[in-house]
C-alpha cells in the first residue's frame, strides 16, 4: 500500500437524534464535540436517522401519509364517494 494517501480513522459515536441510542465505531468523520469514553476521546456525530429509528430496522412503518394522499387527490380533483 501506498504511504500517506488514505484518510486516518477516528474514534466516533454517532447519536441518533430522535431515540438518543448511541452508536461506538471508527470512522473518517469528525466534529467539534468529543466526549471521552474508557479513556479514548471520541468524535461526537448526531445522525437524524440511524438503524434504531429508521422504519426499515425496526418493523414500525407510518402509514397515516398514505390516507393523507388518496384525501388529497380526491380533494384535488372533485371525487366525491
Amino acid at each position: 500500500m501506498k504511504k500517506d494517501i488514505h484518510p486516518t480513522l477516528n474514534p466516533v459515536i454517532y447519536v441518533d437524534s430522535s431515540t438518543g441510542a448511541e452508536f461506538i465505531t471508527r470512522s473518517t468523520s469528525r466534529s467539534k464535540q468529543t466526549r471521552v469514553v474508557e479513556g479514548v476521546e471520541h468524535f461526537v456525530i448526531v445522525a437524524d436517522v440511524t438503524s434504531s429509528s429508521h422504519p426499515f430496522y425496526t418493523g414500525r412503518q407510518r402509514s397515516n401519509t398514505v390516507a393523507g394522499r388518496v384525501d388529497r387527490f380526491n380533494k384535488k380533483y372533485n371525487i366525491t364517494k
